[in-house]
């Protein structure tokens, strides 16, 4: 969820007069915030999760599973809690860009105790359990990443029809109805995504050709208000969609972390991007989209397209006349730099910016690697804008700032404090799937969390080229890919440039290190198997784990669960627990209703979904009926809890460091 202001929206042709307005006064506020946290430091590494998930309506007489948009009224009721008790409330409740989404994270942040693993999973559940008691009969929450049947039909509760020819999105599928209703920042940025591209998003996700499925696959669109359009875009083997809800309709896992001060937060970011398309592969759990079985396993390439609002000339179709850049991807991708000088040599792809804005953060103290960040970030046009928001005080407000940085929708995001807040420099790890169970979701978070401590702890390093990163991305995508599939991966995780060589890029602005020459040889083609359980030439990043967890004190409960979860991510990593993409797809294409025409049918969704919601409920996986085993508490342990308040009062830095170590 990106920035939610309030007020007026203004219409694209106004928010566009605006750009330059906006820009200049974002990186001006960027600028004061830097220079008054830079040296901030001593926090503590707190970190939470972000869970969104889907309000389904089943009909079991007419056996249909409905989108159900009723998430105003429930947010409306979830939100008591915490209006009620500001400051101790377990759950906090954001609406999302769909009418059928919420958004769900702890009510505080988890601390540095290790016994706060132990707590995550109960609380995923508790606010499983909180949305189901705002629902209505028949209906039940569930953790989706896409819904197999958006845009196909009546697919909604209420049913909502299309509007093709006026409204935001314009869509032959997906009606403006099924966006949020509650907040003017959704439709808008539908309408504006639009209107700046000139024409409607376009979405191909290659379709997957089974036996029977149209070879070449190609569809009529007229009985659906197609002017053309849609026929003339649609690529031949492709499911094709037209509206930003096809993505961000979308549901996801996130994790953010604050970091102790500025610097450890670059790291965390760079240490963590090589990780993020890997982590897509091992979370997968999208293969089906708008009524079709796709031949990718994954939802990320979905929402990129969905919010690309690059014109011709941005895209390199036709030259540049009145837009400013040709850009090499859209607002929602994978990064393109890291933010430590000491990895430059690594960003290898080139990273358009504007250089004006560069140089005014470089004047205004800002390191050429931050600034070429920020600067490349705002190469954007604001998409959402509000009249009461337009004229802000520079000094104090954020706003323009975040209005370009929260629709910059990357793998991983770097978070400048708020003003005046408590909340100190964070990242947010942004690629995974949401998993169907809360013990898959707790095991994931737990399990990315614990490697940012072993990073810590032992200054690992997984840096490898930009462009290799990328690659990785394409890959994750693809049908099975934690199997099938080969990712780079850094050979020596130990190791890292010497402070000589450190010393030498950086007073010469260049990166000389013998190393920068070599860099080639620092990395290798690894199965999913070996990067996460190891092998002879490396150690594994789930071993890493473990022997972090052998060097610290840890309570038996905890040990337990966190050792539990680390089996379900050790069994997918081996491919002997497959991932839900590949549950999906298994029970489609073994489903009695099936065709073998690559068609999921009314009555396939409503038996998927129908099997997800008891076997979820049930802790049971959808591949088998093992059940989930942990030993999740509510509560932390009261000594534990006293000793964790009493290290940060008496001693702020030394919490902070046993945050990372304990």
């Amino acid at each position: 969820m990106g920035l939610l202001s309030e007020g007026s929206p203004l219409s694209w042709e106004e928010t566009k007069k605006h750009g330059d307005h906006v820009r200049k006064h974002g990186i001006q506020q960027f600028i004061n915030q830097y220079k008054k946290l830079k040296s901030r430091s001593r926090d503590i590494l707190y970190w939470g999760d972000e869970v969104e998930y889907m309000l389904v309506k089943f009909d079991d007489e007419k056996k249909t599973a409905k989108l159900s948009l009723n998430a105003g009224e429930v947010l409306d009721n979830l939100q008591q809690c915490e209006k009620l008790c500001p400051q101790d409330h377990p759950s906090t409740w954001r609406p999302e860009y769909a009418g059928y989404m919420v958004e769900g994270t702890p009510g505080k942040p988890y601390g540095g105790l290790l016994a706060h693993f132990n707590v995550v999973e109960s609380n995923m559940r508790l606010r499983r359990k909180e949305i189901q008691q705002a629902l209505g009969p028949n209906e039940v929450p569930l953790s989706l990443t896409s819904y197999p049947r958006l845009g196909v039909g009546n697919f909604s509760d209420p049913e909502t029809k299309t509007t093709p020819e006026t409204g935001a999105s314009k869509s032959i599928f997906f009606p403006d109805e099924v966006i949020f209703q509650g907040h003017p920042r959704f439709r808008t940025l539908s309408r504006n995504i639009r209107q700046r591209k000139g024409g409607k998003v376009e979405i191909q996700i290659p379709i997957f050709k089974d036996k029977k499925t149209p070879s070449p696959f190609i569809e009529d669109f007229s009985a659906l208000g197609d002017d053309g359009e849609a026929a003339r875009t649609a690529k031949p083997d492709h499911i094709y969609m037209d509206c930003m809800g096809f993505g961000m309709g979308c549901s996801c896992l996130q994790v953010t972390f604050q970091a102790c001060n500025i610097d450890e937060s670059r790291l965390l970011y760079d240490q963590l991007a090589p990780l993020c398309p890997i982590m897509l592969a091992l979370s997968a759990a999208s293969p089906v989209y708008r009524g079709y079985l796709s031949d990718i396993d994954a939802r990320w390439t979905v929402i990129s397209q969905s919010v690309d609002d690059r014109t011709d000339e941005e895209r390199g179709k036709t030259e540049l006349k009145n837009d400013r850049f040709q850009i090499h991807k859209s607002r929602y991708d994978s990064i393109d730099s890291y933010l430590s000088p000491i990895y430059k040599c690594y960003n290898d792809i080139e990273l358009v910016l504007d250089q004006d804005l560069c140089d005014e953060l470089q004047k205004g103290g800002i390191d050429e690697t931050m600034a070429r960040h920020i600067a490349h970030l705002f190469i954007r046009d604001p998409i959402s804008l509000f009249s009461e928001k337009l004229n802000q005080n520079d000094e104090e407000d954020t706003d323009h700032f975040e209005n370009i940085q929260s629709t910059n929708w990357q793998t991983m995001r770097f978070k400048p404090p708020p003003p005046n807040s408590s909340i100190g420099w964070r990242v947010e790890f942004r690629p995974m799937e949401v998993q169907l169970s809360s013990f898959e979701n707790a095991a994931y978070v737990t399990f990315i969390v614990l490697l940012t401590r072993a990073v810590l702890s032992y200054g690992l390093n997984f840096v490898i080229p930009i462009s290799k990163v990328d690659e990785n991305m394409r890959t994750a995508h693809k049908r099975d890919a934690v199997n099938k599939d080969m990712f780079y991966f850094r050979k020596d995780v130990f190791t890292d440039c010497s402070p000589a060589d450190v010393a030498k890029c950086m007073a010469s602005g260049k990166c000389e290190r013998i190393k920068c020459s070599n860099i080639q040889d620092e990395y290798t083609q690894m199965t999913m198997n070996e990067i996460f359980n190891g092998s002879d030439d490396f150690p594994g990043l789930i071993p890493l784990v473990k022997q972090y967890l052998n060097s610290v004190d840890i309570d038996i409960d905890t040990s337990c669960t966190i050792q539990n979860y680390l089996k379900l991510i050790s069994k997918r990593a081996s491919g002997a627990e497959p991932t839900i993409a590949k549950c999906i797809r298994n029970f489609v294409t073994n489903h009695p209703d099936y065709k073998q025409d690559s068609v999921v049918s009314e009555e396939i969704n409503y038996d998927l979904l129908k099997l997800i919601h008891e076997k979820t409920d049930n802790c049971e996986t959808l591949s088998t009926d093992t059940k989930f085993s942990s030993k999740t508490n509510d509560d932390i342990p009261t000594a534990l809890s006293k000793a964790e308040k009493f290290l940060a009062q008496k001693n702020p830095q030394k919490n902070m460091t046993n945050g990372h170590k304990s």
